[in-house]
């Protein structure tokens, strides 16, 4: 028998409606959408995942080490409101990075309690590479999809807890400025 190869997405375009975000509350779920975020944050994540496995890291360390990145000198604190994990969840993974030389840490200048984190040229290479692989897998998405990337990330946005998006898109603005600035 001879094998035909059609995308899930060629063969059935979806198993509902349209949605609208007017649906009823008592709406059915929507388990292909909820199903799809799924595989899609697996197969997003696993990317990463086997280059992390060289160092015997996991998502947490991945997480960790993409914010540190992204915000040079971020405070603990800081850290654990975006990752909204436990400081023990925090300090086993911070130990390793830092005991194997991705990140640093230090007292703050102003308030000597404070610890302040940033990557090494180790961490930022890890950092660069994990995300490179992110990155490709979207623009193939977005290529594939036939959707744009401002689509995209205004997708992405929606699904953010509304009042928590002005806070996120503060947090990613300032950290592409902050990468600019040190690019010139």
């Amino acid at each position: 028998m001879a094998d035909i190869n059609v995308s899930p997405a060629q063969r059935r375009p979806s198993s509902g409606t349209a949605m609208t975000g007017t649906e009823p509350a008592g709406r059915d779920p929507a388990y292909e959408l909820i199903e799809l975020m799924f595989f899609a944050y697996r197969d997003f994540v696993g990317d990463p995942d086997h280059v992390l496995e060289r160092y015997q890291f996991g998502r947490a360390h991945h997480r960790v080490l993409h914010f540190v990145f992204r915000h040079p000198e971020i405070r603990v604190a800081d850290l654990l409101d975006i990752l909204k994990i436990t400081k023990q969840s925090l300090a086993r993974v911070l130990k390793e990075l830092i005991d194997q030389g991705f990140i640093l840490q230090k007292e703050g200048q102003v308030d000597r309690r404070q610890r302040l984190l940033a990557v090494t040229d180790k961490g930022k290479a890890l950092a660069l590479e994990l995300a490179k692989l992110q990155t490709e897998r979207f623009a193939r998405a977005i290529a594939q999809s036939g959707t744009t990337r401002d689509q995209a990330v205004r997708f992405l946005y929606a699904m953010i807890d509304p009042e928590r998006r002005e806070d996120v898109t503060r947090m990613i603005t300032q950290a592409d400025r902050a990468l600019r600035g040190k690019e010139r």
